[in-house]
């Protein structure tokens, strides 16, 4: 699977289908939220020009956990790659199960316990072997993008049911900069998650300065544009009431659209091609968990035997911490604990590009340079500790939850340290 393959399958998910409901909720601007979305690809841009300069400057697998690590030390490391390993998967896994099962228009199905179900599944698919987990994913992805380029042209051939005024006026500016907009530009930017995948697998590329630049930007750009007309899509043809706080926004818009029959069908398809985004995560996630357990004992359990070995014992430990998140929270408590944690790591790796400039290592030629220096990294602070602030602000509980969770992080690298003060030896 190509690295551009691999930020397409984790970006497009659960996010695009289902996160325009909970924004419609505080935001009635139909020109603010198409900004929202543009702003969350610009957003998401902005950090793949910062990854693309961090990976190929350090060349390790591994995200967060090792960029964080070479720049900041292990502490700061572990944390990230302890928030990589209890969310930055296990959470969109979750998210996702459940979109499948709300999406899926036959029967009366147990949302959490069939979720459980299929994610049981597919990482039962992965703990196989390399090439059936491969071949499955490769082709979820080609038809989960078929399926959006199709949505996106039937919608805009179809003349709009939906009367409403696109032009930019009324609350426009008035929304943009309020509370409501930064947070749903949590919901956004959680949407765009996975634009940092390709950065998991690094040392997988046989020539990384060329490829994860490729990988991180090209598929990105390509995301960013099927996500904003898709949303145009959807405010087009469904009135804002009818899509406010509904999960399984784009089987209504296709309802409107085709009428009810087709829009069962569809929705059942983007239900199945979901998967394929379950899968996608599944698969990437445990090299987290894996190169922890090269440089820390207490998760010495979860490492492989050999560097091709399936991990299958981390697959498993995502498999149970998704279950819990399933279990314990909703929808919603679910997207903002994880939108907020996963931005705080990633803005910890932006910040990073700073200390790295410095270095006289980064200034080999084989090392992608981000262009605009400083532009794109200041952009992405500052809209990252804008979503950060408001959300602490406004949902008090998922934030506090987000902190807890990083004192948990905290202890286990102190435990690990008391129980084995001799460092691991790294073969």
């Amino acid at each position: 699977m190509t690295g551009m393959a691999i930020v397409v399958a984790n970006m497009i998910g659960t996010g695009v289908f289902t996160s325009l409901g909970f924004q419609l909720k505080d935001l009635s601007s139909i020109p603010a939220i198409l900004t929202l979305w543009l702003l969350g690809g610009v957003l998401a841009l902005s950090g793949a020009f910062s990854y693309a300069e961090v990976g190929t400057s350090i060349k390790k697998s591994g995200g967060e956990f090792a960029f964080l690590s070479s720049i900041y030390g292990p502490l700061i490391g572990y944390l990230a790659g302890w928030i990589s390993l209890t969310v930055g998967f296990a959470a969109p896994i979750a998210l996702s199960a459940i979109a499948v099962v709300e999406y899926f228009p036959y029967g009366q199905l147990n949302v959490k316990y069939v979720g459980i179900g299929l994610i049981a599944a597919i990482t039962f698919i992965h703990s196989q072997n390399l090439r059936t987990s491969s071949l499955f994913q490769n082709i979820g992805t080609l038809l989960k993008v078929l399926l959006i380029i199709t949505i996106i042209l039937i919608g805009l051939f179809l003349p709009s049911q939906n009367h409403v005024e696109y032009s930019p006026g009324g609350n426009f500016i008035d929304e943009i900069g309020s509370a409501a907009f930064a947070v749903a530009l949590i919901y956004v930017s959680y949407s765009y998650s996975g634009w940092n995948a390709a950065a998991y697998i690094t040392e997988e590329f046989k020539s990384p300065s060329k490829s994860l630049p490729f990988a991180l930007l090209g598929g990105t750009l390509l995301v960013t544009l099927m996500y904003v007309l898709l949303q145009f899509i959807f405010l087009k043809h469904v009135p804002a009431n009818e899509l406010l706080g509904q999960i399984d926004v784009g089987a209504i818009a296709i309802k409107k659209m085709l009428g009810q029959e087709y829009g069962a069908i569809f929705g059942a398809t983007i239900s199945l091609l979901l998967i394929s985004g379950i899968s996608a995560m599944v698969w990437v996630g445990p090299r987290v968990t894996s190169s922890m357990a090269k440089e820390y004992r207490l998760w010495s359990y979860f490492k492989p035997q050999s560097e091709r070995e399936i991990p299958k014992r981390s697959l498993w430990l995502q498999f149970f911490i998704s279950c819990f998140l399933i279990l314990t929270g909703t929808f919603e408590q679910i997207l903002i604990y994880c939108g907020v944690l996963l931005s705080i790591s990633s803005l910890l790796v932006v910040l990073g590009i700073f200390k790295l400039r410095r270095n006289k290592n980064n200034q080999n030629d084989g090392v992608y340079k981000s262009p605009l220096f400083p532009f794109f990294q200041i952009l992405y602070i500052l809209l990252s500790l804008w979503m950060i602030v408001f959300v602490f602000m406004n949902n008090t509980y998922e934030a506090i939850a987000g902190v807890g969770n990083l004192f948990l992080g905290l202890a286990t690298y102190y435990l690990d340290k008391r129980i084995y003060k001799e460092p691991i030896t790294i073969s």
